[in-house]
């Protein structure tokens, strides 16, 4: 008697689940509200990642210009001198004495992202042969929440 029972009971479970496919509005409404919950935890964090991204990769560009600037220059390339340009929204590297009597068709611009500020030594402008900065100090690149600095002294050697 017993095990009829529990047969018959078997029987009916597995026509329930055989009916019953796919998802209940609770079931999706909570899968929504758990996604929903985890992407709006995640934003910040990512958002503070993508800012120190642009702060690091800001800060090479600087760094590496400024290189090339007086590789180029102890090169004598061109017959002159070369410099960079930093400025919020790019980094400049010109050839020229100065930057506002540079040839612009040697200019090589590189963009910076306008959440990054630029702000120190605006204008840099190597020796020919020798390679040595006629300015020296500190380019400093920043963000909402952390800065980075680019420092060249008088024997041409920049770090960051």
């Amino acid at each position: 008697m017993i095990l009829i029972l529990m047969v018959g009971c078997l029987e009916t479970m597995l026509k329930k689940l055989n009916h019953e496919q796919g998802f209940t509005l609770l079931e999706l409404l909570l899968s929504v509200a758990i996604i929903s919950l985890l992407a709006g935890l995640s934003l910040p964090v990512y958002r503070a990642l993508l800012s120190k991204n642009d702060l690091d990769i800001s800060a090479t560009v600087v760094a590496s210009s400024l290189r090339r600037a007086q590789t180029l220059s102890q090169s004598v390339d061109g017959d002159t001198t070369w410099g960079v340009k930093a400025q919020s929204g790019s980094i400049v590297l010109f050839k020229g004495a100065g930057f506002a009597a540079r040839d612009t068709t040697f200019d090589e611009t590189f963009e910076v992202p306008t959440t990054i500020g630029i702000s120190g030594v605006g204008e840099i402008v190597f020796a020919k042969f020798t390679g040595f900065p006629q300015t020296t100090g500190t380019v400093t690149a920043s963000s909402e929440t952390d800065t980075r600095s680019v420092t060249i002294n008088e024997k041409g050697m920049v770090s960051y």
